[in-house]
């Protein structure tokens, strides 16, 4: 059963292109017509694509494995923040710090930093701080907060992305092509869909667009989380009843020591000189 149908992308403005001008020809096969000088995208072949994209999303989060949500345009941040936090999913939503995925460990040290300095202002180890320098480190305390707070828990590369016009996120996609991180990109009609492992033609500037098709895909993530949860109970009442079966079973008396019932050889002849 497909998660999104025609009517819905079309009452959300899905298939509302860039000027003629503007267009990236990879994106012809998306492109149903042009009107008034703007391409129309086709909305059955988004449909197609986002039914694609949920399915292999849910299997990603049925693993246990990470998605990263990227959108830093303005009308559709909030959106975004909000869906990957229903499902408890990393997300980046103000400026991409370059080398994020290719320089991991550094932004890693930065939420570090993040989590010591709320650890010595509990400790009261900053009470003897002047106000000055007090206010510094709380400057500093919101600014990691803003940029780095949303990936506080992601303690490893996430498995995949999910980026919101990946013209815009062109960095977070170089990035994630170089590791070879997969990438679920909504991609409208001035973007380049090549180097989109799962392309999702669409308007991206829309926020009721973008939020159709996030609707979708976060369903299914959702999904592949609760299904990874019912799994692991199940793995785990299999084991318990295994080991309690174990238990049950009647427990064998060691057997007696058999003595050997044929008489010891005779000793051989001595052999004739």
């Amino acid at each position: 059963m497909s998660r999104t149908n025609f009517e819905q992308l079309l009452q959300a403005g899905c298939h509302f292109g860039h000027l003629k001008r503007k267009w990236n020809p990879a994106m012809a096969p998306y492109i149903y017509t042009e009107r008034n000088g703007i391409h129309i995208i086709d909305l059955h072949k988004t449909v197609a694509k986002v039914d694609e994209a949920a399915e292999a999303l849910k299997q990603i989060a049925k693993s246990g494995k990470k998605v990263l949500f990227v959108a830093t345009k303005k009308q559709t941040k909030e959106v975004v923040a909000e869906k990957a936090a229903s499902i408890n999913m990393p997300y980046v939503i103000e400026r991409w710090p370059g080398g994020m995925l290719t320089n991991f460990p550094t932004i890693r040290k930065a939420v570090k930093k993040m989590a010591n300095i709320d650890r010595l202002m509990q400790d009261g180890t900053y009470s003897n701080l002047s106000k000055r320098e007090l206010l510094q480190i709380t400057r500093q305390r919101a600014k990691l907060e803003k940029n780095l707070g949303s990936i506080a828990d992601l303690t490893r590369l996430p498995s995949a992305l999910f980026v919101v016009d990946v013209l815009k996120e062109n960095i977070a996609v170089r990035e994630a092509n170089r590791l070879g991180i997969p990438v679920f990109g909504i991609v409208d009609t001035n973007s380049d869909p090549n180097n989109i492992d799962f392309v999702i033609p669409a308007n991206d500037d829309a926020k009721d667009s973008v939020e159709a098709i996030l609707n979708a895909c976060c369903t299914a993530i959702a999904e592949g989380i609760e299904e990874r949860k019912v799994e692991k109970a199940d793995e785990k009442a299999a084991d318990a009843q295994a080991e309690a079966a174990e238990e049950a079973k009647p427990k064998r008396a060691p057997r007696k020591a058999r003595k050997d019932a044929e008489p010891k050889a005779e000793a051989e002849a001595p052999a004739a000189e």
